[in-house]
């Protein structure tokens, strides 16, 4: 028995109709971005809560150094192998540490997150290895690790830091709101002009996963 009324459903009146379409796409949409939105404006902080957990009172902005690092990192496109975000899994925290936090990612600007692990996650990589070992594995991989698929970055053991562009970049990233002073932005010059891309990126993965001492069995997301 055939059920065919002979009135539209919405549905294919949207298949008709494409301004239909775009009306009602525009109308989920919107109670999706106020769903997910004014929540956030009753929250004091997106970030975990320092007076509970003084140890995250750790994090720190970059030094010129290291924030010159991360922007080699992110032009030589590190992120799309290595993501940079511990999620709370057993098998994760057993393998690369502590799960990630919000407030590590407070001065990232853009942060490294990511589910992309061509390479293993970089999160907790700072203190893992030495300055030596990031050197050779930069420079070629095999030679520390005979399996990885790494490429070369050999060209930054002679490439030399603009000082000037480094100034530059901690200036936007107080703009941002990373709260670096005027002599910090004003010194950033010389504290890393003339010295290699690879001591600057190696600088920039030591510093990863080290400004929180956590503690054993803590639950951070209490």
């Amino acid at each position: 028995m055939s059920t065919n009324t002979g009135k539209e459903t919405l549905q294919e009146k949207m298949e008709k109709n494409i301004f239909l379409l775009l009306i009602v796409v525009a109308i989920v949409v919107s109670i999706g971005g106020i769903a997910t939105i004014v929540p956030l404006y009753y929250l004091d902080s997106t970030y975990e809560d320092s007076a509970k957990f003084p140890e995250i009172e750790g994090v720190r902005p970059y030094t010129p150094l290291e924030l010159a690092g991360r922007d080699i990192y992110i032009r030589e496109g590190c992120y799309l192998c290595h993501s940079q975000m511990v999620r709370p899994f057993r098998d994760e925290k057993e393998r690369y540490g502590h799960y990630s936090l919000a407030v590590e990612s407070k001065y990232d600007h853009p942060f490294q997150w990511g589910s992309k692990r061509t390479g293993p996650d970089l999160a907790r990589v700072g203190g893992k290895y030495s300055d030596e070992w990031h050197s050779k594995h930069l420079l070629d991989p095999k030679s520390v690790v005979p399996e990885s698929i790494m490429p070369r970055y050999s060209w930054l053991e002679n490439a030399k830091i603009n000082g000037a562009k480094v100034q530059a970049s901690v200036g936007g990233m107080k703009m941002l709101g990373v709260p670096y002073s005027d002599d910090d932005v004003s010194n950033a010059s010389a504290a890393t002009d003339g010295k290699t891309e690879l001591v600057a990126l190696v600088a920039y993965l030591q510093s990863l996963g080290t400004m929180i001492k956590f503690e054993e069995g803590k639950d951070y997301r209490d």
